[in-house]
């Protein structure tokens, strides 16, 4: 993937990062969904960010932290994308984790944005390979990581009711 030197890809991945970027994608599907879906888009929001935080807090705040692995070797990447690359850990995918978390924990609320959410969250996932800032096993387990936080966040307040009731 990172080596597919593709006219359409390096025309239509790069705006999908730079809009993953700080995770502005999310911020503002959330905002979108929260304006216009009633308490539905409210709850489908509600439930994305807090995946998406706790995403960012297993990939970036706890894995990136006690797997120290590179990015992968410039050379394998034929576009000038692997210029622009972070300093930090390869493992696992952050943007990916966040990506996966938001859209699913927002799609049992609201099916509708969630099935909207995953094509961008492909797109995510797709980037960050090709642009060669991770490597395939970085990204599948940023996606794990997304869905194990939008699962925490999903069974969360149930068991925090039965517990305390």
């Amino acid at each position: 993937m990172a080596a597919w030197d593709s006219a359409w890809a390096r025309r239509l991945l790069p705006p999908v990062e730079e809009a993953a970027e700080h995770t502005k994608l999310w911020w503002t599907a959330a905002a979108a969904m929260a304006a216009g879906g009633g308490r539905r888009g409210r709850k489908a929001a509600a439930a994305g960010i807090t995946a998406m935080v706790v995403a960012e807090l297993l990939s970036n705040g706890v894995a990136k932290k006690l797997v120290e692995r590179r990015r992968p070797p410039k050379e394998w990447i034929p576009h000038d994308d692997a210029e622009d690359r972070p300093d930090s850990s390869s493992f696992p995918s952050g943007h990916t984790a966040a990506a996966v978390a938001f859209t699913a924990a927002a799609a049992p609320s609201w099916p509708a944005a969630g099935a909207a959410c995953a094509a961008p969250t492909v797109l995510v996932a797709l980037e960050r390979v090709h642009s060669g800032a991770h490597y395939a096993s970085d990204v599948a387990v940023g996606a794990v990581t997304g869905v194990v936080a939008a699962a925490l966040v999903r069974t969360a307040p149930r068991l925090l009711i039965r517990n305390l009731g």
